[in-house]
C-alpha cells in the first residue's frame, strides 16, 4: 500500500482549507481514485471472517458485494471519473470567466472534512473491534472463527492464535478502509455533477457578460446546450454504473441501522459492546445521510437550470437560434436529475425520512418481541 499516495488527499485538503486563495488542480474524486489506486493490492478475504452477529454478516456481505461489483464495472467507473475530471472546473476558460471558485472550494473542502470525519469514526470502530477480545467475555478473536486443530484456541496454540489475530485485524482495517474510499469516491461523483450544474447555471445567468454579437452569442448558447447534455449523459452513465450498489445501499443501510440499535439494546449491560454498535450505527446513519443529502442537492440544483436559462433570455439581444437553444435548456431543465436505481425510489431527504420511520417501526416491533 502506497501511504503517501493514500494521504495526498488529506494533505491537499488541509492546505486548501488553510489558504482560501489556493485552488486544487483536480476535483476531489481524482484524489479519491488515487486512494483506491494506493490500495490496488486489495484482495477479498471476507469469506474467512466469520462475524458472530447478524450485523457483521450484513456488513461483510456489503463489502464483498461492493468489491466484486466494482471489479466488474471498474473500467466504466474509471471512464466516468476521467470524464468528470477532464471537465473540471466546468467553466469556460478565457477572459472574464464566471466566479466558480467559491463553489469549487466548498465542494472540495466538504469532501475533505467528510473524509476526515468518516476516518475518525472508522478508527474508533476498528479500535473497538480489534481490542474486543480484551474485554468481551468468551471472545479471543476480533471475529468468531473455528479453525482445524483448534488453532484459534489461545491456550493450546498461542502462536497460531496470534497469527490469526493479526490476520483478522489487518484485513478488517484493509476492508473497511477500502469501503471508506469507494464510498467517498461514489458519493462525490454525484457531488461533482452537482458542481457542474451550478457552473452551468452561472454561465447562463452571466451569458451576456462579454457583450457578444449575435454570432458569438449563438456559439455560446450552443456550447451551453452541449454542456447540459453532457451533464445529463454522465449522470445517466453514473446511475447505470452504480445501479447495483444503489439498490444494495438502501437495503444494507436499512438493516445496519436497525440491527446495530437492536444489538446495542441487547447488550445494554456491557457498555463497551454498546459503544461498538453505537459507532457502527452512527457510521451507517451518516453514510445514508450523506447519500440522501447529495441526491437531494443534485435534484434541487438541477431544477435551477430552467430558471437560469429564463434569466439568460434578453429580447434585445440574440437571434431566434439563441432563443431556441435557451428554450431547449429550459425544457430539459424542468425535469429534475436524480440519483436513482430503477425501480427503487431516488435518494433524497424525503425518502431518507421514510427509511428512518420504517427502521423505527421495525425496531419497536423487535424490542417488543424480545421483551
Amino acid at each position: 500500500m502506497d501511504i503517501q499516495r493514500f494521504l495526498k488527499f488529506f494533505k491537499v485538503g488541509w492546505r486548501i482549507y488553510r489558504d482560501p486563495l489556493l485552488e486544487s488542480s483536480h476535483s476531489s474524486i481524482y484524489y479519491w481514485r488515487e486512494q483506491m489506486k494506493a490500495m490496488a493490492l486489495f484482495t477479498t478475504t471476507e469469506e474467512r471472517l466469520l462475524p458472530y452477529r447478524s450485523t457483521w454478516h450484513t456488513l461483510a456481505f456489503f463489502i464483498m458485494f461492493k468489491t466484486y461489483y466494482f471489479c466488474w464495472y471498474g473500467d466504466e467507473l474509471d471512464q466516468v471519473i476521467s470524464d468528470l475530471d477532464a471537465l473540471h472546473p466546468w467553466a469556460q476558460k478565457g477572459p472574464h470567466p464566471v466566479e466558480y471558485q467559491t463553489g469549487k472550494r466548498w465542494y472540495f473542502v466538504m469532501a475533505f472534512f467528510l473524509a476526515t470525519l468518516w476516518s475518525f469514526f472508522l478508527c474508533i470502530f476498528l479500535l473497538l473491534l480489534i481490542t474486543s477480545p480484551m474485554w468481551v467475555h468468551q471472545q479471543n478473536l476480533p471475529f468468531h472463527a473455528a479453525f482445524p486443530f483448534q488453532w484459534h484456541d489461545k491456550s493450546l496454540h498461542p502462536i497460531s492464535h496470534a497469527m490469526i489475530y493479526l490476520f483478522q485485524s489487518y484485513f478488517a482495517v484493509y476492508c473497511l478502509t477500502w469501503l471508506l474510499c469507494i464510498e467517498g469516491l461514489s458519493v462525490f461523483i454525484y457531488a461533482e455533477i452537482t458542481f457542474g450544474i451550478e457552473v452551468l447555471c452561472l454561465e447562463l445567468r452571466h451569458i451576456h457578460r462579454h457583450n457578444h454579437g449575435p454570432k458569438e452569442l449563438r456559439m455560446e448558447t450552443n456550447r451551453l446546450v452541449k454542456l447540459h447534455q453532457k451533464i445529463v449523459e454522465i449522470l445517466d452513465r453514473t446511475n447505470d454504473v452504480f445501479h447495483g450498489t444503489l439498490i444494495m445501499q438502501m437495503g444494507v443501510n436499512f438493516s445496519l441501522v436497525s440491527l446495530s440499535v437492536l444489538e446495542a439494546v441487547e447488550a445494554r449491560k456491557d457498555p463497551k459492546v454498546v459503544a461498538q454498535f453505537a459507532v457502527l450505527m452512527l457510521l451507517a446513519l451518516g453514510h445514508l445521510s450523506m447519500w440522501s443529502y447529495c441526491g437531494d442537492l443534485l435534484s434541487q440544483k438541477s431544477l435551477q437550470i430552467s430558471e437560469a436559462a429564463y434569466e439568460a433570455y434578453d429580447p434585445t439581444k440574440g437571434s431566434k437560434d439563441v432563443y431556441r437553444d435557451l428554450c431547449v435548456i429550459m425544457t430539459r431543465g424542468q425535469k429534475p436529475m436524480i440519483m436513482r436505481a430503477n425501480p427503487f425510489p431516488s435518494f433524497n431527504l424525503i425518502n431518507y425520512s421514510a427509511i428512518l420511520n420504517q427502521c423505527y417501526g421495525i425496531l419497536t416491533f423487535l424490542l417488543k418481541t424480545l421483551d
